[in-house]
């Protein structure tokens, strides 16, 4: 049976804990771990998955009899667990602060309370999303066979609900969460991202939206869309200015095929469509279609010329 030295990596590991600590002027947890849990935040999900959809992604063997008492149960469920991890999120993020442990549990029980009024709302947003899915793709049999199986619609659930963590200042959460679904789809969307309804995005793998994109409704998307940004403003110091508006504004009803990339803050116009592997930095008028025949560098580097 092989040996190993244990004791030399245990102090080593402890030493670069220290050196990163310190770096972060990071105290000592003395109470235990203040700090969100990734595997907490997974079971949470499915939970609430299954609220939403009970029928559907809920359990098995459940019958439309006893529907609302398991919603009702699992909700219970999600959103206590969820109101643990808002505290911690909470804990963490104002711990230099002198605030409370009694004003950190009241904003994180306003949260979650905030949070789940929201739920019908964002059923209402994925059965648009779900329909639009199916209408817009002639191999779908089911609207169900594309609510199980569509990665898109997969992560438009995991998005609809960490865009309302995000809105509800619990931003480590949905960070959390949206990267669960980015790597179960390899769809990468940030929760800030404003999507409207009936958003549907085809195949899916490779898909970027960043954190300051704003998406109309009734748009739809292929794998290897990049909505990103063009350039990172800084400050004085040189440090990225965080926040400022950087990605895409995509309006209504507009279409954008496999591969393209559109970066700044562009506008692309009501119904226009985006053709594949198109390079965009400039802004499309309403109507219009972009192909790579038209993305020649201009004089004031847009890279479409219209």
């Amino acid at each position: 049976m092989a040996f190993f030295d244990i004791d030399p990596i245990v102090q080593s590991l402890r030493s670069a804990r220290q050196v990163w600590r310190a770096q972060q002027n990071r105290p000592r947890e003395a109470g235990g771990r203040e700090f969100p849990s990734r595997e907490a935040m997974a079971q949470i999900m499915l939970e609430l998955q299954g609220a939403l959809f009970p029928m559907r992604l809920g359990p098995t063997d459940l019958r439309h009899d006893n529907e609302d008492y398991y919603v009702g149960y699992t909700l219970g469920s999600a959103l206590h667990a969820l109101l643990i991890q808002a505290r911690l999120e909470l804990s963490y993020r104002l711990r230099h602060e002198d605030i409370s442990h009694e004003e950190i549990d009241a904003r994180a029980c306003r949260a979650v309370q905030g949070f789940a009024a929201t739920l019908p709302s964002i059923r209402t947003l994925l059965d648009s999303d779900v329909l639009a899915a199916y209408r817009g793709d002639p191999a779908a049999r089911t609207v169900d066979e594309v609510l199980l199986c569509y990665p898109g619609v997969q992560a438009m659930i995991y998005h609809r609900i960490a865009h309302q963590f995000y809105r509800h200042d619990l931003p480590l959460l949905a960070r959390v969460v949206s990267e669960l679904a980015h790597s179960e789809t390899g769809i990468d969307i940030h929760p800030g991202a404003t999507i409207g309804g009936s958003f549907f995005i085809d195949h899916g793998t490779g898909v970027v939206i960043g954190e300051t994109t704003v998406i109309g409704e009734r748009v739809r998307i292929y794998q290897a869309v990049t909505l990103g940004a063009k350039r990172f403003p800084t400050d004085e110091s040189g440090s990225l200015q965080k926040g400022l508006p950087r990605h895409p504004i995509v309006e209504d009803d507009v279409v954008i095929y496999a591969g393209a990339t559109i970066l700044g803050r562009v506008t692309l116009g009501r119904g226009c469509v985006i053709g594949g592997n198109v390079w965009l930095t400039g802004d499309v008028p309403a109507g219009h279609f972009v192909t790579q025949a038209d993305c020649n560098p201009s004089s004031n580097g847009a890279a479409a010329s219209l």
